[in-house]
């Protein structure tokens, strides 16, 4: 099973992570973020991927923090687990309906991180959530990851709608591009001969 586990204690958070990318969709979430929480746990499900993370953070201040620091987990993570990348689809894609909203994610596992957001989230808050903080957990997240990531709204006006729909989006686009692609046994998906 491909796995990345992350353990990682700053003065503002400590993070114990641990991702299985051939699960079932199982999670075990606790980051003192209600609405994060709900977002990786469909994450994990939409993705079949097993997710435990357990995560003390400074939200006294406000979830900032917490939520940038678990997308550099998260993507420490996943960059362990896919490993030398050797057999996999590398690309996915998928344009995700949630409700009102429709957003279309895309990614490479390239190896160079990068996100390009085109969400226009028209609340500041969902919940105690602030809504700004979903771009900082998906830079976070690509940049440790190693993948470029396009995340683009095509129509909403729910903020909670948009914002899950990027994370089932998201889940969907990274299931394809790291399922193992018979054809590729063993052989890097670049003519460069390295990702």
């Amino acid at each position: 099973m491909r796995t990345g586990t992350v353990n990682r204690k700053t003065n503002e958070t400590d993070i114990s992570l641990t991702l299985h990318l051939d699960g079932t969709g199982q999670a075990d979430v606790r980051t003192g973020c209600g609405f994060l929480d709900h977002m990786l746990t469909l994450f994990a499900a939409h993705g079949c991927f097993d997710l435990t993370l357990r995560c003390d953070g400074d939200t006294q201040v406000d979830d900032h923090h917490t939520v940038e620091d678990i997308g550099i987990c998260l993507g420490l993570a996943f960059a362990q687990a896919v490993g030398d990348k050797r057999g996999i689809a590398r690309y996915g894609d998928r344009c995700l309906p949630m409700d009102e909203a429709l957003i279309l994610s895309a990614v490479d596992i390239s190896g160079r991180g990068m996100l390009v957001y085109d969400l226009h989230i028209p609340t500041e808050k969902v919940g105690s959530f602030d809504t700004q903080l979903a771009k900082e957990f998906f830079i976070a997240f690509a940049t440790r990851a190693g993948i470029t990531l396009h995340m683009r709204q095509l129509s909403g006006e729910n903020s909670h709608h948009i914002i899950e729909g990027a994370f089932k989006s998201v889940a969907h686009s990274l299931a394809d591009a790291v399922a193992v692609d018979g054809r590729r046994a063993g052989q890097l998906p670049s003519t460069k001969g390295v990702l």
